[in-house]
């Protein structure tokens, strides 16, 4: 019995060197992958995100990334609404400004409005589907990716654009934008819209919108920080925010304002 017992003892010591050389040799490919991966990252990264600072390929990202991505890419300007004191928007800009949004209006429109847009009209969205939506923080999806996780009772409204809706855009005043409302239900509905410069104004009318989409025109007609949603069924909509502000005519000798480069990123946190 004892030299049966000295057997199993000899070759649980055995397990036991066993498994030390086993652990010593996984520690050791792990410190060679270790040092393989900070000859490659040097000071682009840390050991938290080893990737950070390094640029990835906007060919190979995924379809909704490179929607955001390809926002993030365009230069974007920020206006100081909340802070103290409001000449800013009472300056004229140069095209630059409005050059990221010239999709989602136009110079000219003869239709009429009655109150704060035009009347709705029914909206075959087969036929016109946008390629990509975005939202106002700079957060953009394929359509198609949108239209399948957003539920379809909800209200929502949107600016379109040639290729694209949005929930935010630059335009010089005097301009028209083409405005898209999903509504799940037929009936009246409240429209608003608040204009912000050193003081506020609202101004409030009910249309009838169709059940599904719904086009309607709005006129970008004072300078200043619009913003517009509406009411049905006692579920509001999201909001959408059109700031406007003059523009300096081109071939003009007046003096341009420009901003800086540390007042050019916010305005996508600050709607």
């Amino acid at each position: 019995m004892e030299s049966y017992l000295e057997i199993i003892g000899v070759k649980m010591n055995y397990c036991k060197i066993f498994i030390c050389l086993v652990a010593f040799v996984c520690l050791s490919f792990q410190a060679c992958a270790q040092d393989s991966a900070s000859s490659t990252m040097g000071s682009s990264g840390d050991w938290i995100s080893p990737n950070m600072g390094q640029v990835s390929s906007r060919a190979n990202s995924d379809p909704g990334l490179a929607g955001m991505l390809q926002w993030l890419d365009q230069p974007v300007s920020n206006f100081p609404w909340y802070t103290t004191g409001g000449s800013f928007y009472s300056q004229a800009y140069n095209n630059t400004t409005f050059s990221h949004y010239t999709e989602y209006y136009v110079p000219f429109d003869a239709s009429v409005i009655d109150g704060i847009i035009s009347n709705p009209a029914k909206f075959n969205i087969t036929q016109k589907t946008p390629s990509n939506v975005y939202y106002g923080a700079g957060i953009g999806l394929p359509y198609s990716q949108y239209a399948s996780t957003v539920p379809s009772k909800t209200n929502d409204l949107w600016i379109q654009g040639a290729t694209n809706w949005t929930q935010y855009v630059v335009s010089p005043v005097g301009t028209w934008l083409q405005l898209v409302a999903y509504a799940p239900i037929e009936g009246p509905a409240g429209f608003y819209e608040m204009i912000q410069t050193d003081a506020t104004s609202s101004e409030y009318k009910t249309y009838q919108f169709n059940q599904g989409y719904n086009t309607m025109k709005f006129k970008a007609d004072k300078v200043g920080r619009h913003m517009l949603y509406f009411v049905e069924n006692s579920q509001p909509s999201n909001v959408v925010v059109v700031d406007v502000f003059a523009e300096i005519p081109a071939g003009s000798t007046k003096p341009v304002h420009t901003m800086s480069l540390s007042e050019q990123w916010a305005v996508a946190q600050s709607v």
